[in-house]
């Protein structure tokens, strides 16, 4: 491929080449010479272009493959247009020859079609740089279109466009002859071609004037004629051709009409004539008007559905401001058109035009209008169903009868009514809670308009009414209670008219099956109210003949309604509905015969539809409310069922007795009975299965139906993937709702309300608008078919061998239409069978069983019908699967490979063809592996049979089946069939859409097998991966959008594997073009892939849309809709226009991804997008303007039928329309963003250092514009829109709380946004705000009164009164406010405001403790800014905050301690429930309990904490017992005394607490666990509580045990630290006690010596219980922390055999503060213990903390000592001095313990090369620590006094000074120990030593301050030793410390230059020779005598010394000289 690389086509290696790969090296060329002839340099071009064009012109008669010409023809029109144009006309001249050549053979045809398309490129480019050669052109191109074959027609009509589109109006003369040649082809049999003919007449209609003038009407009619028996392609393109033609004829563009004088045509003209295709289709009404009126046949579907499409596109054209203007006559229109006796000649018919029109409103209307045009479009057609009301109200009343056409009205409004109706709840909906001036405006008075409807006379026209308030209660919850009391009202005033029983039954219906979809829900008394109306009309059912059937109806479908509120509502009626049940059908066989002989037929229906009704209800029990449904309730609801199945056998002799009207009666009951058998267990009726089953086969095979129903489930129960085969990828397009219509099984697409009531309160299917149950018919074989599929897998062998035998007789029985449907039932009911059995794994049964199977199947896979045979391949796969035997599929497989080497007809070959797909796909690749070769080679062969296409598409897609579920088996095969697959996409036809398909989903799997390997290099996987580029390339280019979406998901796929090989800047233009595609297909595949790009390489996508929209601004004919937002704000764009849910969600997943790569870096982008979004003008610059321009990028596009604008533009060049403005689903996806930007930034911190931003002025607008964005989305109209901006606004505050304002030091710059906080939060609290959103405002006051932001007490009371006012509604307890919503929504609110006022009062609490222990300080540190609580404190006066809160605390305290008795109820698991008080707690109700643990769950944490605040704080409570308890509940503990309260508290604040703590959910937020250890602290601060746990030791235990549970499960720092402290309070609690046990245990024996033995834990044994004691489970926790923490400490770890000794090293601060916590508290331990005790933890403490001071003795630069270390310590001297060792019985034990503990640190003190950073100094100091304490015990020891020597001199021999020097301290302590057993061995060995270091400093004198401090500290040790000494010694120790230091002192000359550190110790030395001379006189002078050299020296150093302070000034000789000199010089001079 690489060769093909070349500017001249490389002819060498094409030669080499073989034959086959030729056209795809030529195609690989093309492309490279398409990329680089742009880019080249003009000069080279020229240069070469002889030869180019050479190369070119003879491709042309190469007969290349369709890709290959178009590429060739662009290529040669490039270079035209690039170099010179002199050759250009020979060039020209050629093609034309070549056109007009008599050759017809099919081998001269590529050259034509070459021929052809050259010539278009060429005027496509070039146009009237042509001159006049056009007219010979033009003809030539029409006479050949007049002789060519349909695939020539095709080409040259597209080549016309071309030309058309390149010369503009200069082609004038040629117009009417093109518009003459192509006016015929548009009813041409071939569909490629009619394509090919709207497109170029399309082109034509740009210039052809005569087309939207005289020729109107024409145009029209030829559209319609068009339109017959179209496909999917036609319709799109002809609605398109006709849509733009009326638009056209409405609004002429400007240019066209200047050069003519034009009569433009009126919209009345132009509607008028779009209706007469919409009604009559057509069959040329302008010629035979007489018969055509007379109502002779019905409009075709196709004709109808085009035509729709058609309006659609007409309305689009002219875009959002025209309809905007004509919204009254549009709708007016429509409305007409389905009121038109033509459009509902039958009732599926008139669903089918209903559907129509209703697709037309919501395509515009939902499209085009933004938020407000849409309210005003809802006025429009609220008046127009008042006016449709009154008319039919005056036909009702008019009961004289005068008016006799008003029937017909009345029956002709019901379409309207459902039209207007359904359309106003879908606008309803959308707009959401942005409806509500709608709603509320009384003027429009749209509630009672839509309830007049409710007593239409037809059913219909009520639903449609019913279904439209559903939709306002979703979209304004609040409304949803009153509506529900109104029309609870009207029934019961109403109760006598049939319509309004009706009527209002279906609205309570629709609204109770809404209640799903509010999360606040209704009031549960409304259950009851329900329940008690419906149990009222089936009571009166029977009083009024006229009433009956209505009442009857109205009753169940209410209880069925009533179900899906949920089980914990339909608990408290179950009894009762039982008993309903139980009563509508006969008790006994006996009852039942009784009941036949008895009643009319009118009777006869009210029973039939009471039992349906009671069916229908219990099937929505069974649905709604699996929970209840106990053994027991489904024995009892088996009685009725059972009955009514015994009742189903009787019906048809009750029919033939009362007539066939009762037909319907008895398929609802069949219908119901079907449905709630397929929910309930088939073991439950185990029993019936024969009667049942031969009902169900009945019922599909049509056995007593005479008409020819075929069941809608065959498709889905086949296989998504075979769509290309069975054409249902429409359920995938834009058209879907209309598109239904045509698919061929019954009543396809006539979903309507009136089918089945009851859908109106189930939950609407996905991706449905409104719930459309198909007719009775269809939907009872429906049905019966899945129940079928439920019973099969339970029923013995020998039923299903005599069913299946059944069935093939019933399909030879049946003949001709009847047996098709017959077969298509029978099929669809065995595959729902089998897939029942693959789901339950059970098998199909013995060899006859499948033999019967097997024939079934086979005899169908030849059936003429397409959907048959495609269902009998997936039989055939699901069989295998099933049976799972090998020699059964290979049996399966040859008859298969058999039947594809005879047959020679087109049926059976592609039957058999799936059929090995299926079999590969269900069995998988290592089950059909031995097939896989002779698969293979069968179905490369017939996929090159170019004879058939269809053959071509079958085999290609079971090929694609058995390459995806082969898998890796597959590589072998996988070059042939890439070149297979390449070779046919560069030969078929471009209008043979599905082999290209099928190649593109076999290319798909191809690239999935290779996978990973495509990354490689080699030779073999270069070629793979370039001929799969190729495939996507040159699908890319295709025509069809399917075969586009294909290419882009393989590039998907190929981009997965081999990223670096897919280059993006081509995709993704390609990509960003398709988003503005009017086929949802390509554009899910588009933001499918931008999302898999966004996720890695979101900066480059960016980039190359925004270059994309660059290029587009130079170059117009690229048709973009990319502004300065970028692709961004297109996607931003595209989510207020799709409504796919899949599309929407890949949408907000690119956006996710392309926010977290991006928004930081480039934040002012992200913002602005946001902000422009949130703010949504209808300003043109603001907002991402749409617009989709006519033209589309290069020619080749044109003949997409991309260009079509529909769905997504606003028309032709006109640049001035403002798109729609962001709808609020986008406004609450942006304010999410927002949410999540912050999040990103505070990761990089420099966003919310102000300071340190570039500048503050860049930043400041920032934070206005983020409160900003919050206040709006926090104040809209939207609820969702509120949600999002309040915790937009929470964030804001919790991030930004701390930053300082730049330019106010000391104030913080959220500061000046305190009136924004406040205005967005006021609205939350009024009285009619929902409580969600009431309890989201909380939070954020509780965070902004908590964040400290706010100074002033007046500014901070405005947000204070809005929670005070809350609080004030909550102490108004229950049921005193007229509720809306649920109880649970109430406890929601509640509780939020209780949590909001407990965060207030924790931080109001902590400012108050952190004042208190701060000294007072006038002014604030400016090191303090780091700390964020503190922010508020330093000008908040510490208690204001508390005096804010003190007022309400009383009436808190009780309504939180409430609160937390409730939580601790809700917590106790489910087999206690019976104990909960049977009306509920403080906050909730018993109704309400399931969703109230939701609400307690979130919120009792803060409230725990608060309460432990305030119980610690008043002495649990103290002195407030005389308040009168506000809350009820509380009433009865007054009786208690003040000690039994406080005790009843602590138990439930500690259980609430270890509830919490043993098992936390992972989902819990772990500021949840800190608050309860906050408060566990608090609690255990308090003295009172400190009693009561050491009182109780088994619940100190049992939460220590818990919190080291917690340690072991939750890792964050925080909470270890929190766990230690309060461990650290519980065994302070516990020493107490200890200690008051022995003050009173004194008191009592004073005499007793011994009581103290067995004081504490232990006792005289020292054994501790596990479980029991204390001290063990502090022991276990304690440990754990520091194993955690330093695993070297784990003695095992050590010794196992992968242990490498690991030097210490620093760690963390946390960590480090953990373990020096955990080791002190280690250290108290012991003294809980009795001494027998202790001596049984000494040894692992001592072990601990030893370890401890071993691992974390590391030095630091700055010689501090680490926490830990002092911690280690610390410890160490507590347990040495502990009084344990005065114990005498302990003795020998303990001196064993302290001198093993010296040892260990001994050793560990030894230096070791692999610890050259080990701390010597820390680990002297404990060696001292033990020397000290425990001398009497170490005495003597000279093992350890060796060792401590050892270290001692190492220490003094250290090269460090620092070391020296602490040594040097330490000795000195030793020394002067009072014990002078200890010290004088020390003395003894040490002092030498020291003596020689401090003589050898005169020759090394020090040279840094460190070096002089230790030679001074070992000269105060020298001094101490002459102190010590006796008298009669002093004069030799005076002799070694006298002449050292007269050798420090230096002569008069060297003292001027000498270092300062140098005469620091000169000086040092003077002062102490001053000072010891006096204090030993008679001494020294013995020792200055006997040297005289000393004594000159020191005279002469004290002279020098006086003559400088004498010249010192005056002033200084006040103060003391001796100290001052060198200190002076210390501080001054460090070298």
């Amino acid at each position: 491929m690489e060769l093909a690389h070349s500017l001249l086509l490389n002819e060498d290696a094409l030669a080499q080449i073989t034959e086959a790969k030729r056209p795809v090296f030529i195609f690989e060329w093309l492309r490279f010479l398409d990329k680089v002839l742009v880019a080249a340099n003009k000069v080279d071009v020229k240069e070469k272009q002889k030869k180019l064009v050479e190369q070119l012109t003879g491709l042309i008669s190469s007969a290349p493959g369709p890709p290959t010409r178009k590429l060739l023809a662009k290529n040669l029109a490039t270079l035209y247009s690039i170099g010179d144009t002199f050759t250009v006309f020979q060039t020209l001249d050629k093609c034309n020859e070549i056109i007009k050549s008599k050759d017809d053979t099919p081998a001269y045809l590529p050259t034509k079609l070459a021929a052809v398309a050259c010539v278009g490129a060429f005027y496509d480019k070039m146009g009237r740089m042509l001159g006049s050669s056009f007219p010979d052109t033009i003809n030539n191109l029409l006479k050949a279109v007049k002789s060519a074959e349909s695939q020539g027609r095709g080409e040259i009509l597209l080549s016309l466009q071309k030309v058309l589109c390149g010369l503009g109006g200069a082609a004038a003369s040629c117009h009417r002859d093109i518009y003459k040649n192509a006016r015929s082809l548009l009813t041409d049999r071939s569909m490629a071609v009619r394509c090919a003919v709207a497109k170029c007449l399309l082109e034509l209609q740009n210039e052809a004037v005569f087309m939207w003038t005289t020729e109107l009407e024409n145009v029209a009619t030829l559209c319609f004629k068009a339109l017959e028996g179209s496909n999917y392609g036609v319709r799109v393109a002809v609605a398109k051709l006709l849509g733009t033609v009326m638009a056209t004829a409405l609004m002429p563009k400007q240019a066209a009409v200047m050069r003519q004088n034009v009569k433009r045509a009126t919209l009345e003209e132009v509607l008028e004539l779009m209706a007469t295709g919409f009604l009559r289709g057509g069959s040329g009404f302008l010629k035979s008007g007489g018969e055509m009126l007379k109502g002779g046949g019905s409009v075709s579907r196709e004709v109808r559905v085009g035509v729709t499409q058609a309006y659609v596109v007409f309305v689009t054209t002219l875009g959002g401001q025209w309809l905007e203007r004509n919204f009254a006559t549009f709708l007016s229109h429509v409305l007409d058109l389905v009121s038109h006796p033509r459009a509902t000649q039958t009732h599926v018919e008139a669903v089918y035009s209903r559907r129509c029109v209703s697709f037309m409103l919501r395509a515009t209307l939902g499209g085009l209008l933004g938020e407000k045009a849409q309210i005003a479009a809802g006025k429009e057609i609220c008046q127009a169903i008042s006016k449709q009301m009154r008319a039919v109200e005056a036909v009702v009343n008019d009961i004289s009868g005068e008016n006799k056409a008003g029937a017909a009205d009345v029956s002709a409004s019901q379409h309207v009514m459902v039209c207007a109706l359904k359309e106003l709840g879908s606008l309803v909906q959308s707009l959401s809670a942005t409806a509500s001036p709608l709603i509320q405006e009384p003027s429009i008075g749209l509630l009672e308009t839509v309830t007049s409807v409710l007593l239409h006379p037809s059913m219909a026209a009520r639903l449609a009414a019913a279904w439209c308030l559903r939709c306002v209660a979703v979209a304004l919850p609040y409304q949803l209670t009153p509506l529900l009391d109104r029309c609870a009202e009207r029934i019961n005033n109403l109760k006598s008219s049939p319509e309004a029983v009706s009527g209002y039954s279906f609205a309570m219906a629709a609204l109770l099956g809404g209640v799903h979809q509010c999360p606040l829900g209704i009031p549960h008394s409304k259950g009851k109210l329900v329940v008690s109306i419906a149990e009222d009309l089936l009571r009166t059912a029977a009083q009024n003949s006229r009433l009956s059937l209505q009442r009857t109806q109205a009753g169940w479908l209410l209880l069925g309604a009533l179900m899906t509120l949920g089980p914990s509502l339909v608990r408290y009626h179950l009894p009762k509905m039982l008993l309903l049940w139980r009563n509508v059908f006969p008790r006994s066989q006996k009852e039942l015969e009784a009941e036949k002989a008895r009643g009319d037929s009118f009777t006869w229906q009210v029973t039939l539809e009471g039992r349906a009704g009671a069916l229908c209800a219990m099937r929505s029990f069974v649905a709604h409310c699996p929970e209840l449904l106990t053994e027991d309730v489904i024995r009892r609801l088996m009685t009725p069922i059972e009955c009514a199945m015994t009742m189903m056998s009787q019906v048809p002799a009750i029919i033939k007795v009362h007539g066939a009207h009762l037909k319907a009666s008895a398929a609802m009951v069949r219908l119901r009975l079907y449905d709630i058998l397929a929910l309930l267990p088939p073991k439950t009726y185990e029993g019936s299965f024969n009667a049942l089953l031969r009902e169900l086969v009945a019922e599909f095979t049509l056995t007593d139906n005479s008409a020819n129903t075929t069941t809608s489930l065959l498709r889905s129960l086949c296989h998504y993937d075979d769509s290309v085969l069975m054409g249902s990828w429409l359920q995938e397009t834009d058209h879907k709702c209309i598109e239904d219509q045509l698919q061929p099984n019954s009543a396809s697409g006539s979903g309507a309300l009136e089918h089945d009531p009851s859908s109106i309160y189930l939950r609407v299917p996905v991706g449905e608008a409104i719930p459309g149950p198909l007719p009775l018919g269809v939907s009872v074989i429906d049905a019966s078919v899945a129940l079928f599929g439920v019973v099969f897998p339970h029923v013995s062998f020998k039923h299903r061998l005599q069913m299946l035998d059944h069935f093939a007789e019933c399909i030879k029985q049946a003949k001709g239409v009847r047996q098709q449907a017959v077969q298509l039932n029978i099929f669809t009911a065995v595959l729902s069978a089998l897939k029942g059995l693959a789901e339950n794994k059970s098998t199909l049964g013995p060899e006859e069983v499948r033999k019967s199977a097997l024939a079934l199947v086979m005899g169908a896979l030849d059936n003429p019908n397409p959907i048959l045979r495609c269902a009998a391949g997936e039989a055939l796969g699901r069989m295998a699967q099933v049976v799972g035997e090998a020699t059964f599929i290979a049996r399966m497989a040859q008859t298969s490979f058999d039947k594809l080497k005879s047959a020679r007809d087109v049926v059976s070959r592609t039957g058999h063809s799936l059929a090995l797909g299926c079999l590969h796909r269900y069995v998988g690749g290592i089950g059909s592996g031995q097939h896989l070769k002779t698969s293979v080679s069968i179905l490369l062969a017939l996929a090159q049979d170019g004879s058939s296409h269809e053959v071509q598409t079958w085999a290609l897609h079971s090929l694609a089946l058995i390459v995806d579920s082969s898998g890796p088996m597959y590589r072998g095969y996988v070059e042939p069939t890439l070149s297979l697959v390449l070779t046919l996409l560069l030969t078929v036809p471009p209008s043979h859409t599905e082999v290209h398909q099928c190649l593109g989903r076999c290319l798909g799997a191809l690239i999935t097998t290779v996978g990973p390997e495509l990354q490689g290099n080699g030779a073999t996987i270069s070629t793979i991966r370039s001929s799969c580029l190729v495939g996507c390339a040159i699908m890319q280019d295709h025509s069809d959008s399917l075969v586009q979406a294909a290419a882009i998901s393989c590039l998907q796929q190929l981009h997965m594997f081999a990223p670096r090989h897919v280059n993006l800047s081509s995709l993704v233009p390609c990509l960003c073009v398709h988003l503005c595609s009017s086929h949802l297909l390509l554009r899910r595949a588009a933001v499918a892939c931008l999302r898999q790009l966004a996720q890695r390489e979101a900066a480059e996508v960016c980039e190359y849309a925004m270059s994309l929209a660059k290029r587009a601004g130079d170059n117009t004919t690229i048709n973009l809709n990319i502004t300065e937002t970028g692709l961004e704000g297109v996607l931003f764009g595209m989510l207020d226009r799709e409504t796919d849910r899949k599309l929407c969600s890949d949408i907000h997943d690119t956006l996710g991804h392309m926010l977290s790569s991006l928004a930081v870096e480039k934040l002012s982008h992200w913002l602005k997008l946001c902000k422009d979004v949130l703010a949504a003008t209808t300003d043109v610059a603001a907002v991402v303007v749409f617009e989709v321009e006519k033209d589309e990028e290069d020619s080749e596009k044109k003949d997409e039928m991309d260009d079509d604008t529909m769905f997504t533009g606003l028309g032709d060049d006109d640049k001035s329309k403002p798109s729609v403005a962001p709808r609020w689903v986008t406004r609450v996806f942006a304010a999410d963003c927002l949410c999540r930007i912050i999040l990103l930034c505070e990761n990089d911190k420099a966003h919310f250092d102000l300071a340190a931003a570039r500048s503050a002025q860049a930043k400041n607008p920032k934070v206005s514009d983020l409160i900003r964005m919050a206040f709006m989305a926090a104040t809209d109209h939207s609820h969702q829109l509120r949600m999002a901006g309040l915790q937009a606004l929470e964030d804001i505050i919790k991030k930004f709380a701390a930053v300082p304002e730049p330019e106010f030091p000391g104030h913080v710059i959220l500061e000046q946004y305190q009136a924004n906080v406040g205005a967005a939060l006021r609205p939350a609290f009024s009285p009619d705000t929902p409580s969600d959103i009431t309890a989201k405002a909380c939070q954020v006051c509780s965070t902004w009164i908590g964040s400290g932001v706010v100074s002033d007490l007046n500014d901070l009371r405005r947000v204070h009164t809005l929670l005070v006012s809350s609080l004030d509604k909550v102490q108004a307890g229950k049921g005193s406010s007229s509720q809306l919503y649920s109880e649970s929504a109430t406890t929601m609110e509640k509780l939020a405001v209780l949590k909001a006022w407990a965060e207030v009062y924790v931080v109001a609490m902590k400012i108050k403790k952190e004042a208190q222990s701060k000294p007072s300080k006038p002014v604030r540190a400016a090191d303090d800014d780091e700390d964020e609580d503190n922010l508020g404190a330093n000008v908040l006066p510490p208690d204001s905050l508390i005096t804010l809160v003190q007022p309400e605390l009383p009436s808190l305290s009780r309504l939180w301690l409430a609160m937390l008795r409730d939580y601790a109820l809700l917590t106790l698991p489910a087999e206690f429930s019976s104990q909960l008080p049977p009306d509920g707690g403080a906050f909730y109700t018993p109704e309400t309990i399931d969703t109230a643990r939701l609400h307690y769950r979130s919120s009792w944490a803060p409230v725990l904490h608060a309460v432990a605040l305030w119980l610690s704080s008043t002495g649990f409570g103290a002195g407030e017992e005389e308040l009168a308890p506000a809350v009820p509940q509380a009433a009865s503990s007054t009786t208690k005394t003040f000690e039994e309260s406080v005790k009843d508290r602590m138990h439930l604040m500690l259980g609430v607490s270890i509830e919490f703590l043993c098992f936390p959910r992972p989902e819990e937020p772990i500021e949840h666990v800190m608050s309860c250890l906050l408060a566990l602290f608090t609690l255990l601060e308090s003295p009172c509580f400190k009693i009561h746990i050491a009182e109780d030791q088994l619940l100190a235990v049992e939460l220590l045990n818990v919190l080291h549970r917690l340690l072991l499960t939750r890792d964050p720092p925080a909470v270890q630290l929190q766990v230690t402290a309060v461990v650290q309070e519980t065994i302070r609690a516990a020493q107490n006690h200890l200690q008051r046990q022995k003050a009173s245990n004194d008191k009592e024996e004073e005499g007793e010596k011994d009581s103290q033995a067995s004081a504490g834990e232990g006792g005289d044994t020292g054994e501790l219980v596990p479980g029991k004691s204390l001290v063990f489970a502090a022991m276990e926790l304690l440990v754990f922390v520091l194993v955690r923490h330093l695993p070297q400490l784990n003695a095992r770890v050590k010794e196992s055999p992968s242990h490498v000794p690991h030097r210490p090293q620093r760690l963390p601060e946390e960590s480090a503060r953990l373990v020096a916590n955990t080791v002190s508290i280690l250290a108290e331990l012991p003294s809980l213990c009795s001494p027998a005790g202790s001596m049984t933890i000494l040894p692992t403490v001592l072990f601990l903390i030893t370890g401890v001071l071993r691992e974390t003795a590391v030095k630091t630069a700055d010689n501090s000592v680490p926490v830990t270390v002092s911690a280690a310590l610390q410890g160490i001297k507590t347990i040495i001095t502990s009084p344990l060792a005065r114990v005498e019985s302990m003795q020998t034990q303990w001196t064993g313990l302290v001198r093993s503990s010296l040892a260990s640190v001994l050793e560990h003190s030894q230096p070791e090369e692999s610890r050259p950073d080990m701390d010597e100094v820390s680990m002297l100091t404990a060696i001292t620590l033990f020397l000290l304490s425990a001398s009497n015990e170490l005495v003597g020891v000279t093992v350890l006094q060796k060792g401590c020597m050892e270290r001692f001199r190492n220490a003094l021999n250290s090269s460090d000074p620092w070391v020296q020097a602490r040594c040097y301290q330490l000795l000195l302590s030793v020394f002067q120990h009072s014990s002078r057993a200890l010290s004088t061995p020390y003395i003894h060995a040490l002092a030498p030593l020291m003596v020689e270091k401090l003589k050898a400093v005169e020759r090394s004198r020090p040279g840094t301050a460190a070096e002089l401090q230790a030679v001074q500290e070992g000269i105060r040790v020298l001094e101490n030793l002459v102190g010590m000494g006796e008298e009669q010694n002093r004069v030799q120790l005076l002799a070694l410390l006298v002449p050292t230091l007269i050798s420090y002192l230096l002569d008069e000359n060297a003292i001027s230059s000498a270092p300062q550190v140098s005469k620091g110790l000169h000086d040092f030395a003077l002062q102490n020779l001053m000072r010891i001379g006096p204090l030993y006189p008679a001494a020294f002078k013995i020792v200055i005598g006997a040297a005289p050299e000393l004594k000159i020296r020191l005279e002469s150093a004290i002279l020098a010394n006086q003559a400088s302070n004498r010249a010192k000034a005056a002033a200084r000789q006040a103060q003391p000289t001796v100290q001052a000199a060198p200190t002076i010089k210390l501080k001054t001079s460090f070298f």
